[in-house]
């Protein structure tokens, strides 16, 4: 379906040479494109510390969409990067590098009242002056604002950053992204749950033991070397990721399933989550990080995070949730377990008989291990497990970032954070940024990480990989 939208956008996407532009941005906007989701009349400005004239990009912008997409067809490729340009040089307060200019050229072509999208896929310490940058070279009007994770790296620090972000923007002008929320699967989290009696029936603490968000990569950071020694594992995905991801999972029922309704309800629960413990928190780093150019030899960054959150609502009394991510493991998933209790009755089974599983990963499934007869003249139980792929009810999905990307042309703020939930988040996670925070321990490349972690499950153990 084509998108109704005629007012003329320019995008701007600031680290347009940077790892996570070639790897997600271009890729979701070059789908918006095909897809006819992008308004009729529209320009990409791509802007980095690099000087690069509009051709040197486009080929750039080509070799990101045939690697980490598809090969785009001559017709339409002509077509896209027609309107591909880029803006090189510092863009600071006090010099704008070629962006100016470069805008002026996009005005004269879209008109003056041309809507401007800034695209910040930068290092989280650049927000702040290229923000200041956007506000000295009066580029706020009429704009929108796409904020990268993590947004702060502390409690102080967001505040800093939000109130400086809303000396150049209004609330409703930014879009802080965190493409787990735009994953359909991720969004099966609370509307399989609503709509099925079966499930939000037993979602409480009377029928689960234990909730685990695992999301194991096998990736190394070679190519984001730089922002990854400055952020690591807990910044990059715990107090991002995994913490959405768990509000999605504990939220409460909204009155509807409204943006605003579902925004309120997760947001809520966030405020919730109690402050993580040191003592229930493990920071790994594999062996050869520091061996990885542009690493210090000192360096004490953290590549692998597992923590247990508490959450105080009713529902989820003495529940733990056990979150886990990190770099170079064993294998790539992402998953969330909802271990059930024993049943109450005669049979007894193993300690992860009984467990409901959403694998967010690609179009995603829903996978239920339940306890069965076992063939044969006696009663003796047996351990099954059943999987619905949702492959069959994605045709016609979007990539999370495409998906997100669209949502800021048409305004919808749904499936990002507000400031009130990134301040609860942050909240809960700065034990980890105190005199507390838990010395790293090292784990072998390409194994499940620090052996430390699995006290932290308790008698069930790690549902992935036991």
């Amino acid at each position: 379906m084509a998108n109704s939208n005629e007012q003329p956008t320019a995008f701007i996407l600031y680290g347009a040479t940077g790892d996570l532009a070639k790897r997600m941005v271009l890729p979701a906007f070059y789908e918006l494109f095909t897809r006819g989701l992008l308004p009729r009349r529209w320009k990409l400005v791509g802007n980095s510390r690099r000087s690069l004239s509009h051709e040197d990009f486009r080929r750039r912008v080509y070799d990101s969409l045939t690697e980490f997409a598809e090969t785009p067809e001559p017709k339409a490729w002509e077509e896209f990067s027609a309107s591909v340009m880029f803006a090189g040089g510092s863009f600071r307060e006090d010099d704008p590098g070629s962006m100016l200019d470069v805008l002026a050229e996009v005005r004269s072509d879209l008109g003056e009242e041309v809507t401007i999208v800034h695209y910040l896929a930068i290092p989280p310490q650049a927000f702040a002056p290229t923000t200041k940058a956007i506000k000295a070279h009066d580029l706020a009007k009429n704009a929108k604002a796409v904020y990268e994770k993590p947004y702060g790296t502390s409690l102080q620090s967001f505040y800093e950053l939000d109130e400086l972000v809303h000396t150049v923007f209004d609330e409703e002008q930014v879009y802080r992204i965190d493409h787990f929320l735009g994953k359909e699967a991720t969004q099966n989290l609370h509307l399989a749950r609503f709509a099925n009696r079966v499930l939000a029936n037993t979602w409480n603490h009377e029928n689960i033991a234990q909730v685990q968000i695992d999301v194991p990569e096998s990736l190394d950071i070679a190519d984001r070397a730089e922002f990854y020694d400055q952020t690591g594992a807990a910044l990059d995905m715990l107090v991002t990721h995994l913490f959405q991801v768990a509000a999605e999972v504990a939220m409460e029922p909204p009155a509807d399933l409204s943006a605003q309704s579902v925004l309120d309800a997760r947001e809520t629960v966030i405020a919730a989550f109690r402050p993580l413990n040191p003592d229930e928190v493990v920071l790994g780093q594999f062996r050869s990080y520091r061996q990885t150019p542009g690493i210090p030899p000192d360096s004490t960054t953290d590549t692998y995070v597992a923590a247990r959150l508490w959450i105080d609502t009713d529902r989820w009394l003495d529940v733990p949730f056990v979150l886990r991510t990190g770099k170079k493991l064993a294998a790539d998933a992402q998953r969330v377990s909802l271990i059930y209790k024993q049943a109450e009755g005669p049979v007894r089974t193993g300690k992860n008989a009984n467990v409901l599983t959403f694998d967010l990963k690609g179009s995603g499934a829903i996978e239920f291990e339940m306890t069965v007869k076992k063939p044969g003249p006696d009663p003796v139980p047996a351990d099954s497990c059943t999987s619905l792929m949702l492959a069959n009810v994605a045709e016609g999905a979007m990539a999370p970032y495409t998906s997100l990307l669209h949502d800021v042309l048409i305004g919808d703020r749904s499936l990002f954070t507000t400031s009130a939930g990134l301040e609860a988040a942050f909240r809960a996670f700065e034990p980890l940024l105190s005199d507390q925070r838990p010395d790293i321990v090292f784990y072998d490349d390409y194994s499940w990480g620090p052996p430390e972690a699995d006290k932290l499950t308790g008698d069930i153990g790690w549902h992935l990989h036991g």
